[in-house]
């Protein structure tokens, strides 16, 4: 069974209150909803988790990536700061898709750039809450091509 892990960075156990100009008014347990339904439609196994700590973060990015399973990231603002992240990521294999609810290239300068990106697959931002819905359906096409790759050897 494909396994599907959407781990969430610092102030996203927030949403729905922080900043709903720029973040909106869905929460993170409402994002967990509607991609658990998601995943039960589609035959995948879910984790979904949020953290504070940056090497909580990591620990859940390797154990992810380790186990084989593919991984949504919104790092939050270690995005634009973490090393150990990156490291984390490429470390374990993880297939990652990077997801921000607001369209970052749009917003401070700091926010332009991001550590993780080059490791990741693909980075969606810009489109709410349904960013985490786009990089579910997006990982789990990846997930599914190399499954049929790998079980075609």
């Amino acid at each position: 069974m494909i396994a599907i892990h959407v781990l969430n960075g610092p102030n996203l156990n927030l949403l729905g209150r922080r900043e709903p100009g720029i973040y909106g008014h869905v929460s993170l347990a409402d994002i967990e909803a509607r991609l658990s339904e998601r995943a039960r439609e589609a035959g995948v196994a879910l984790t979904f988790r949020q953290t504070n700590s940056e090497g909580e973060l990591v620990t859940l990015v390797q154990e992810a990536g380790l186990s084989g399973a593919g991984l949504v990231l919104n790092a939050g603002a270690y995005t634009h700061t973490s090393i150990a992240l990156r490291d984390a990521i490429a470390g374990s294999g993880a297939v990652c898709v990077e997801v921000h609810l607001s369209n970052v290239h749009a917003r401070e300068p700091f926010r332009h750039h991001s550590m993780i990106a080059p490791v990741c697959r693909g980075v969606i931002c810009g489109f709410g809450s349904r960013s985490y819905e786009l990089g579910f359906d997006a990982l789990l096409a990846i997930l599914r091509e190399e499954k049929a790759t790998t079980d075609d050897v």
